[in-house]
Order: structure tokens, then C-alpha cells, then sequence
């Protein structure tokens, strides 16, 4: 069973999902258009105004860390 979760995120939305992954950090985000694009998608939940990432968006994010890697590159 493959539960592929490939999206083709571009370097702004892999650095507001990266951003996410610390609750304590989630208030830097400013760019409300990279949250409703990451909602929208179902990598994050935004609760009482405060964006969090999904179970989805968690493996969206550990898998893509190679594409991270290499955008850095």
C-alpha cells in the first residue's frame, strides 16, 4: 500500500510548511497567501487564527527534505 504524498510545493510554501513544524515559530509567518495555499492543499489547519500543521503536511515535510537539500544546493 502507497500512500504517496508528492506535492510539487514551490520554495515559498516548503519554507512556510518548514516554518511550521515549530509551534513557537508559526508566528513569523506574515504571507496569509502561502497559509491558504498550504489549507487548501491539507498540510495545515488554521485553529483560532493560529496556523498548525496537518499529519499530512508532517509527511509532506519529511518527505520532501531531499527537495529542500537540493533547492539549497
Amino acid at each position: 500500500m502507497s500512500n504517496d504524498v508528492d506535492f510539487d510545493l514551490s520554495p515559498d510554501q516548503w519554507e512556510a510548511l518548514r516554518t511550521l513544524r515549530n509551534p513557537t515559530s508559526s508566528g513569523r509567518l506574515s504571507k496569509a497567501y502561502l497559509i491558504e495555499s498550504l489549507v487548501k492543499l491539507g498540510l495545515v489547519v488554521v485553529n483560532d487564527g493560529v496556523p498548525a500543521m496537518t499529519p499530512t503536511g508532517r509527511k509532506v515535510l519529511v518527505r520532501g527534505s531531499c527537495r529542500l537539500l537540493d533547492l539549497v544546493a
